[in-house]
């Protein structure tokens, strides 16, 4: 029996009648770019997560870049993150012309927001803490610190949609955030799409302008845009899934606690948990100092996973203009040699958690 990592098919097949009805709704309809299912879901999506407005995007990258732009961050402009992250957190920080500056993470993979005030120049403009893997930053840290800078916060929910801090959704913290659809996401799309969203209806008119190349209306543009709308397909689809969402962040949950309760293997450590904090699990992540063996041995057993993620972007050769030296981010130095992510997808088989479980239990360096 071989396991896969992740298995979009089976959630479809769930549910294709459905998918399929969304996709011919469209279809008929002959709308294909900002039409009502994208004005349905935005405005669904933006109650999901407790604010008031939703922008469709054509990406979690361009969601950023927007996002980024909306809040007038321009070239020269330093932007605090993680260097623990998928790339796409920097490069929308250097496509506006910012300088990401990076500050290490903690022991539950996010940013250390103690460290954050050292990392503050007379440049900095703001913060874009990444809620990596579905796990919560301390936002009550970041945001005291963001007034008191007078900095804005552009919360990377790409791998978080649905986690919350005490029954508040991530995504709800910030100035403006930013969500991804990718098909591997908690709520993923057949292609790619993302969301901004905000309770500030100047940022949310920017980014509407931004997303249909700047402009305000129809062939005159106030600034320069891009091309980067979510199109109807996408959006009706995805709206029909929302509702399942939480019930399939649920089954996630219900993975993770088989994990944490039976996977007992002295190379292995479990990922940390924050009291008050409900992770979405997109990823189950955890720690081996022997992890190239652990890979040998589930390739040769047929368990899929993943390394989420094998290079630090400070250590990247597209990022050694910034000019960090090895060592100057231990934690995420660390942790780029030992994570695994295990399956965690909702659709994922009791039978095949138990086997999962067992042959990590009998593994040995």
């Amino acid at each position: 029996m071989v396991i896969p990592f992740f298995d979009s098919t089976r959630q479809y097949l769930k549910i294709r009648s459905k998918i399929n009805a969304s996709v011919a709704r469209v279809l008929r309809s002959g709308k294909f770019i900002l039409g009502k299912e994208n004005a349905l879901f935005e405005n669904a999506f933006a109650a999901y997560i407790g604010t008031r407005y939703g922008v469709g995007v054509n990406s979690g990258t361009d969601a950023l870049k927007i996002a980024l732009r909306s809040l007038g961050i321009k070239p020269g402009d330093e932007v605090i993150t993680v260097a623990n992250t998928a790339v796409p957190t920097v490069s929308a920080i250097r496509e506006t012309g910012a300088i990401p500056v990076f500050v290490d993470i903690n022991e539950y993979f996010t940013i250390n927001a103690n460290t954050i005030e050292q990392a503050i120049t007379r440049k900095t403009k703001a913060i874009i803490p990444v809620h990596l893997y579905g796990q919560p930053c301390d936002m009550a840290v970041i945001l005291k610190i963001a007034k008191k800078h007078g900095l804005k916060i552009i919360e990377d929910c790409a791998q978080a949609t649905g986690a919350k801090i005490k029954n508040k959704k991530v995504g709800s913290f910030g100035d403006i955030a930013c969500f991804s659809f990718y098909p591997t996401k908690n709520l993923g799309a057949y292609g790619d799409g993302g969301m901004i969203v905000t309770s500030n209806k100047k940022l949310a008119d920017t980014a509407r302008r931004l997303r249909m190349y700047g402009m305000e209306k129809t062939y005159s543009a106030r600034e320069e845009g891009y091309n980067s709308r979510l199109d109807e397909l996408q959006a009706a689809i995805l709206n029909m899934k929302l509702s399942y969402l939480d019930g399939w962040n649920v089954r996630r949950k219900e993975i993770a606690r088989y994990y944490f309760k039976n996977i007992k293997n002295k190379h292995i450590a479990l990922p940390r948990l924050k009291t008050g904090y409900s992770h979405a699990f997109h990823l189950f992540v955890i720690r081996t100092k022997v992890r190239e063996q652990l890979e040998r041995y589930l390739k040769q057993n047929g368990v899929g996973y993943g390394i989420h993620y094998p290079f630090p972007i400070h250590r990247q050769k597209a990022y050694g203009f910034l000019g960090y030296k090895k060592g100057e981010l231990p934690a995420t130095e660390r942790a780029a040699k030992e994570v695994l992510s295990l399956p965690v997808f909702p659709e994922l088989t009791d039978k095949e958690l138990r086997s999962i479980v067992a042959k990590i239990n009998t593994f040995k360096s």
